[in-house]
């Protein structure tokens, strides 16, 4: 298993490539961070099996699909009791509409990423979350627009 002191700069330039488009052939992969098909696929299959690459998806274009409203929810909770983020955690995970669930430090919670078709119905997600069992308040910002969207990872030695 590879630790992440043991990467070298070929396994960032994979995992760099990887996470900006994860539908490149090995071929072309290969041929982006100067290796041969065989040694290339070989990394990538040791960088997967270390844990390194989670997984792959498609990056679906949302507005396109009918969703055209992203929000961002600051929620309290009334307790942070372990058994009560437990089951806040659980009703988010089952809850379509929310997308990114993040736990905070501070003030706030839980930071969650939504999308809905439209304004009603973000006005009903807002509700049904508000309603949710021992949450406090709920703040939420409506997205103006998307600047920047990149992996979470910054990889060393590309643009940032």
């Amino acid at each position: 298993m590879l630790k992440s002191l043991e990467l070298d700069a070929i396994d960032w330039k994979i995992l760099g490539e990887l996470q900006a488009d994860g539908s490149l052939t090995n071929v072309e992969l290969a041929r982006r961070v100067g290796l041969t098909p065989p040694p290339c696929l070989r990394r990538v299959h040791a960088l997967r099996e270390a844990g390194f690459i989670r997984g792959y998806r498609a990056m679906l274009d949302a507005p396109q699909l009918g969703y055209s409203v992203v929000c961002f929810a600051f929620v309290h909770l009334a307790s942070q009791a372990e058994g009560d983020l437990a089951a806040f955690a659980e009703r988010i995970r089952l809850w379509p509409s929310i997308r990114e669930c993040w736990t905070l430090s501070g003030d706030i919670d839980f930071l969650l990423k939504c999308v809905t078709k439209d304004l009603p119905s973000l006005q009903v997600l807002v509700g049904d979350l508000t309603a949710t069992p021992n949450v406090r308040n709920v703040r939420t910002a409506l997205a103006l627009g998307k600047l920047k969207d990149e992996g979470l990872v910054p990889v060393p030695g590309l643009p940032r």
